[in-house]
């Protein structure tokens, strides 16, 4: 068991609809998986014990959540680092398209021959 720091207990309050005039003076206190199994194993009542199985079913579905939401936190990492390499690469493409675009800069030499004036 441990007591929560103030930014954990801000995003467990965000988390959950707790009213801003009242409530807690003071940080929580929590329990860690293994805690929480160890005071549900202390009480023998039949319902003690289930209610135990359901504490353990519930940590261990908070673990696979938290593993699903942190791969997928990298893998939106990896997409937004390859739109960023394609965006510049595309954004090139464009800017040369557009100066191929462009009129020539320079005039052109009329092509023929130039004749001598005589008089």
């Amino acid at each position: 068991m441990f007591q929560l720091t103030n930014k954990e207990y801000t995003i467990l309050k965000l988390q959950n609809a707790t009213s801003r005039w009242g409530g807690r003076r003071t940080l929580p206190y929590v329990f860690t998986e293994h805690g929480a199994i160890m005071a549900a194993s202390v009480l023998n009542s039949p319902k003690a014990m289930e209610m135990s199985v359901y504490v353990v079913r519930a940590f261990i579905k908070l673990r696979t959540l938290a593993l699903q939401y942190k791969e997928l936190t990298e893998k939106l990492s990896t997409i937004e680092d390859r739109l960023g390499e394609h965006d510049t690469a595309i954004m090139e493409i464009v800017n040369a398209i557009r100066q191929l675009m462009e009129p020539p800069k320079h005039k052109k030499k009329e092509v023929g021959f130039k004749g001598t004036k005589t008089d």
